[in-house]
């Protein structure tokens, strides 16, 4: 595990040196380009009036992202186990995402006004399709030859669903938690900038309207943290809960060669 968070912050240290150079060789003056230096500066200078919208943010995405999990997974569960209920609603899913997100962003604010709910509902419709098509994938790749096995040793459809369907669905619902997330902190970000007085959206608004490139630069890294840190507890939460699956036994393995 280590060695995975030291190629995340060896990359995220090159990533940052090469932006420093970048700047430094493009003598860029700071409203166009500042360097990690100076947009550090503004953060640390900024924090106490960004804790607040910041806080507001991640409670947005966190709410949305958990009625996500909540409706998305069981929703997979049936259309992956009823097929009159696939026919029906699956074309209604996709139809509802093909509909761009920010263009219904003015329509809730119209039905649930400039407060939380707005927020909540487009970090949901941002993050549910993956979640709903990846966990569909994962109920449907059961064996059916270890479900009739399963069925031939009881008749207890909970005890199956725990036992068989579940964990053979958890990988696939993983990754599609994994692409939920990133969209999650999108969808929020949208809502903020459609309609709201708080949260780093609307902040990313004012330092816009200011001209203030350094604060820009230093709400986007809050941005951009706050994803990370979300994709990094699902990622433990995945090797936590399958450690038995073949993508975590690889690593292990060439832990352990490295070792070796």
């Amino acid at each position: 595990m280590w060695q995975r968070s030291l190629g995340y912050v060896g990359t995220l240290a090159c990533a940052v040196l090469a932006w420093g150079l970048f700047a430094w060789l493009g003598k860029f003056p700071n409203y166009i380009l500042p360097g990690p230096v100076p947009v550090w500066r503004t953060l640390v200078q900024s924090a106490p009036a960004l804790w607040p919208h910041f806080f507001a943010t991640v409670h947005e995405i966190l709410g949305g992202f958990a009625l996500t999990i909540v409706i998305s997974i069981p929703l997979a569960l049936l259309i992956a186990s009823w097929e009159p209920f696939e026919r029906t609603i699956y074309p209604l899913i996709v139809l509802l995402q093909l509909i761009p997100k920010i263009a219904l962003a003015p329509l809730f604010i119209v039905w649930f006004g400039f407060g939380f709910q707005p927020k909540i509902a487009l970090v949901f419709l941002l993050s549910f399709f993956p979640l709903v098509i990846d966990s569909t994938v994962g109920f449907k790749s059961v064996s059916p030859l270890l479900l009739h096995l399963a069925h031939t040793m009881t008749d207890s459809e909970w005890r199956v669903f725990w036992r068989i369907r579940l964990p053979s669905a958890l990988p696939n619902i993983f990754a599609g938690l994994k692409v939920a997330s990133a969209f999650a902190t999108v969808g929020a970000i949208v809502g903020e900038f459609v309609g709201s007085d708080r949260g780093l959206g609307y902040m990313l608004l004012r330092a816009n309207g200011d001209l203030n490139t350094q604060l820009l630069f230093s709400i986007l890294i809050l941005l951009s943290l706050t994803g990370i840190v979300l994709y990094l507890i699902i990622e433990g939460l995945e090797r936590a809960c399958i450690p038995w699956h073949v993508s975590i036994r690889r690593e292990v393995t060439q832990v352990e060669r490295l070792r070796i």
